[in-house]
């Protein structure tokens, strides 16, 4: 075989090499997680296990509810609205997303506050298949009445 005609057929094998690690890469992106629960009933808010396929841990430090000026609001509502927004910020650095997570950490200076903590992360995290989860009563921060923390799991680029 000429080289011509080698080259032609190594290229065009290449190319539908190419083809088939970005259709690859694409179909991969939607990461396959499992939400268990043990038992018969959902516990409400979080789920016992979560299952992913391989991919890229993504671990967030605990975030507060400073403002964007690092000043901290007297209300937990704020607090917690700014601390998922924070978080927002850190998963979208590592390529993730608030669907990406498959655990999840909460820490407030008072349980009274769980019924609005529950309301306010509805509004950032998918609540039919919420990520496991762990809520501690804490000492934090001169002022800070939550923080959070989270791992995401992203596919591999």
């Amino acid at each position: 075989m000429n080289k011509m005609i080698r080259r032609s057929i190594f290229t065009a094998f290449a190319a539908l090499g190419g083809l088939a690690i970005t259709a690859m890469a694409a179909t991969r992106r939607k990461l396959d997680k499992r939400f268990l629960n043990v038992g018969d009933k959902k516990p409400p808010g979080y789920t016992h296990v979560v299952t992913s396929a391989p991919g890229k841990m993504v671990f967030v430090s605990g975030q507060g509810g400073t403002d964007g000026a690092g000043n901290m609001p007297g209300d937990f509502a704020t607090q917690a609205d700014n601390t998922f927004k924070a978080l927002g910020k850190c998963l979208a650095a590592a390529g993730a997303s608030f669907e990406d997570i498959v655990k999840i950490n909460y820490y407030v200076t008072d349980l009274k506050y769980l019924a609005e903590i529950r309301q306010i992360r509805a509004k950032y995290l998918n609540m039919e298949a919420p990520p496991a989860a762990t809520l501690v009563q804490a000492q934090l921060t001169s002022g800070m009445l939550v923080e959070i923390e989270c791992i995401a799991m992203i596919p591999e680029k």
